[in-house]
């Protein structure tokens, strides 16, 4: 019996795949438990429209991160902080402060865990940092920590 997978069943098939299961097992496991549905024909034309919605929505959302990626080219962040002898800084920035400063700066709202930071910012000087803004793009953000504040 053909049947669409509604969500992921270990051993069988990912969500949205149209599977060949055993009668008992797509009757008696699958179907009660909202696993799957029967591969009719207007089953196997909804689930061909749901593909088609959501392969425009990921287009989508890629261009949303394109455009994000285009407009922090060129874009340096410049934060005060209090620093000591050697340019070391008292505290230190944090991709928090980071997301903070680009959205004051440049309108750009991005979110802090989407900035790459492996360890805080504990100098003064330029720093350079990636954007993931979709598994597919990212955008390098420059970083200027000046002595002030």
């Amino acid at each position: 019996m053909k049947v669409i997978l509604i969500k992921d069943v270990k051993g069988v098939g990912k969500a949205g795949e149209t599977v060949e299961a055993n009668d008992g097992y797509a009757r008696n496991f699958l179907f009660p438990r909202k696993l799957a549905v029967e591969a009719t024909d207007g089953a196997l034309k909804h689930q061909a429209d749901l593909k088609k919605t959501e392969a425009v929505r990921a287009a989508r959302v890629k261009a949303a991160a394109e455009e994000v990626a285009k407009r922090l080219e060129g874009v340096e962040v410049r934060l005060e902080a209090k620093a000591g002898s050697e340019h070391r800084l008292y505290g230190a920035i944090t991709s928090k402060e980071i997301a903070t400063a680009l959205k004051a700066q440049t309108g750009i709202e991005l979110d802090k865990r989407k900035l790459e930071l492996e360890e805080p910012i504990k100098a003064l000087g330029h720093f350079r940092l990636v954007a993931r803004l979709h598994p597919e793009v990212s955008a390098a953000v420059r970083v200027h920590v000046v002595a002030g504040g």
